[in-house]
């Protein structure tokens, strides 16, 4: 889970990204993206593009990171072990569902 927690904290930080590549610091008003991109459809590219490339470092990362991280099956990271019939059995017993008598027949039929 603390890849999860770095993935989060990532994310966040850089989702102002496009907001401050807007951001006018020059102090030259409006024009800034116009005079530096041609006019056009430019000054609203670069954010996007900003964006994506984000986004796609952020992607690659979650898969390397779950990739070297291998699949978690529950605490530990490790399977839990298969239930045999004798466990289902005895699980079936001390819930009640069966009595006595029914789970030694059939605890010699399993054993056999």
């Amino acid at each position: 889970m603390k890849i999860d927690r770095f993935l989060a904290a990532l994310a966040a930080a850089t989702a102002s990204w496009p907001a401050l590549a807007l951001a006018d610091a020059t102090g030259q008003g409006n024009d800034w993206h116009m005079h530096n991109w041609g006019g056009g459809w430019g000054g609203g590219f670069l954010p996007l593009m900003m964006f994506l490339v984000v986004a796609v470092i952020v992607g690659v990362v979650v898969l390397i990171m779950r990739g070297v991280g291998g699949s978690s099956h529950g605490p530990g990271g490790h399977a839990a072990p298969r239930k045999t019939a004798l466990d289902i059995l005895k699980e079936r017993y001390a819930r009640g569902e069966i009595d006595k008598d029914e789970y030694d027949e059939r605890r010699r039929v399993l054993e056999d």
